[in-house]
């Protein structure tokens, strides 16, 4: 049974984000009013990452001018719109890890779930039709013992049948599975209320893992719903029977693995240990992180995207994501 540590809801009225207190990793400071009207582009318009798109379009002419090989073989550069949907559930991903999240983005709160380590929310954004789930990754040392158990395991998650022989790493599972129940029935009930809305999995690390195994179960409980998968920094889930599944049910094209230049934890679980990615993955290959300095790969394991650096395990790259410190900006909750 779920241990419910955030007893928030949906229309939780004294709630109120500017009556509480906001708790990022134990301190305990209040924060000023913020007008929520003008959060959201706050958010994606930040200083930095209009810096950062700056500085990216006058390396990409600088680039262009002499002919950079590096470029021309990486072939640079994604959209805008796709650069800007990164940053967005990047952002998803990084509130995750706050204690509390009242208005994950601006927007509301429908749920923030906890049992035994596994943490996220599932929020509901209005403007975009859409329902997302956000799942936290490793702060605790209940995912560090999570993180280790690198053993595979045949994938048994509610909902999901016909999995073949797709296996995946026992403790990733384990934790998805304490709070998929609670999952499923409150993404049911918001879609019932919203049946146009989209839905969004989204997580970061240990997140990205339990957000993989989230988005099949998810697309099994509602096959014509929408749906679209963004993970930050994800280890190798299962094996390549896991991700041909993953593929085959989320779409490739719904599917946005991003990789911050040289994070080792994308490639920590070897191949050789029988774990495989699947596709699409976005690597940012060099900074500053823009629509530029970004590219689509080809395939699930491409030689010529982060597959390219030997793992250096958690570093720093791991700890950023398009401009994003994860897990250090409260006013990503207001």
């Amino acid at each position: 049974m779920a241990v419910d540590r955030f007893p928030l809801r949906e229309n939780s009225g004294p709630w109120e984000a500017h009556k509480v207190p906001i708790l990022l990793l134990g301190l305990g400071e209040s924060l000023p009013p913020v007008d929520r009207s003008t959060f959201p582009s706050l958010v994606r318009r930040s200083p930095q990452n209009m810096l950062n798109r700056v500085v990216c379009t006058v390396l990409a002419l600088a680039s262009w001018a002499v002919a950079s090989p590096l470029l021309d073989a990486r072939q640079a550069g994604i959209s805008d719109s796709v650069y800007d949907d990164l940053v967005r559930y990047t952002q998803y991903s990084s509130a995750a890890y706050q204690l509390l999240c009242l208005r994950p983005l601006g927007n509301t709160l429908v749920d923030q779930f906890s049992t035994l380590g596994t943490e996220g929310f599932i929020a509901r954004d209005d403007d975009r039709e859409e329902i997302v789930v956000s799942f936290r990754g490793s702060l605790s040392p209940v995912d560090a013992l999570t993180d280790i158990q690198i053993i595979r395991t045949t994938l048994n998650t509610p909902g999901v049948a016909n999995v073949g022989d797709a296996s995946v790493h026992i403790g990733f599972l384990n934790a998805y599975n304490l709070v998929a129940r609670d999952v499923l029935a409150v993404v049911q009930n918001q879609t019932a209320r919203h049946p146009k809305y989209k839905l969004v999995v989204t997580g970061h690390s240990l997140g990205g893992a339990l957000a993989a195994i989230g988005a099949i179960s998810l697309q099994a409980a509602h096959p014509t719903v929408p749906i679209k998968l963004y993970t930050f920094g994800q280890p190798r889930t299962g094996n390549a029977a896991f991700a041909a599944l993953v593929e085959q049910r989320i779409g490739v094209n719904n599917i946005f693995r991003a990789v911050h230049t040289f994070d080792g934890v994308p490639t920590i679980l070897f191949q050789a240990l029988g774990y495989k990615h699947f596709g699409t993955e976005y690597w940012n290959f060099q900074e500053p992180a823009c629509a530029d300095n970004t590219k689509k790969c080809s395939g699930p394991e491409d030689p010529k995207c982060s597959d390219s650096i030997p793992s250096t395990g958690i570093n720093l790259a791991h700890l950023s994501y398009f401009g994003q410190l994860m897990a250090l900006n409260p006013l990503l909750c207001v």
